[in-house]
């Protein structure tokens, strides 16, 4: 009896966690801590694989919400095989340059945003289905170590923007420096309430 009325109890607050957009039992990439700097964690991920599109839009709200439909695609069926992956956390979001053409009708054109689910653990490149729509990409991730500042909140541009200055600001003066771009990584799926949010800048860094 008191094992049913647990696991009823179990089932109502993951139930309500979901209403509300907590996160329970969602995959992310496995990593080591190996260092913090302030507010900023050091990380060290192991390779994955991940499928990414890129897409041109006026903003990087837009290009999340379009990326997100393309790769929710890829996942929930829109592959060879018509296989179900689970989703996993977090959501990279990263700038990317798009060759122009011509004509050139406005510079926001040659702004875009790359998108990237990462795959589950327990695929390969033999075995991840390969994405039926051909702006879906499928990339090993190499190995890094990442610098991570966690905020909540709503992930909009502004707020992402002050967070990845903020990343960067903080690894300034210490024994780890950027060696590349800063992404954003956001956990949590959009009807979360802010607070409950888990949002990352991050940055590959090396020892100076």
């Amino acid at each position: 009896m008191l094992a049913r009325m647990l696991s009823a109890a179990s089932a109502l607050v993951l139930g309500a966690c979901s209403v509300i957009g907590v996160r329970s039992g969602t995959e992310e990439p496995r990593f080591e801590t190996i260092g913090q700097q302030g507010a900023v964690e050091i990380r060290r991920y192991a390779p994955r694989l991940a499928a990414e599109t890129t897409v041109a839009a006026a903003t990087e709200e837009a290009a999340r919400s379009e990326g997100f439909r393309r790769l929710a695609g890829f996942i929930f069926g829109a592959n060879r095989g018509q296989a179900k992956i689970a989703m996993t956390a977090p959501v990279a979001q990263a700038s990317e340059r798009i060759a122009m053409t011509a004509p050139v009708v406005q510079e926001a054109a040659a702004q875009g945003w790359t998108i990237r689910f990462f795959m589950p653990a327990r695929y390969t490149r033999a075995t991840l289905p390969q994405p039926e729509d051909p702006r879906v990409t499928i990339i090993e991730v190499p190995g890094a170590t990442m610098a991570v500042l966690r905020y909540s909140g709503a992930p909009g541009a502004g707020a992402a923007a002050t967070q990845r200055a903020a990343l960067l600001a903080a690894l300034q003066d210490g024994p780890w420096r950027p060696v590349g771009a800063v992404e954003d990584w956001f956990y949590d799926p959009p009807w979360t309430l802010p607070p409950l949010r888990r949002n990352e800048a991050v940055v590959p860094v090396t020892p100076r």
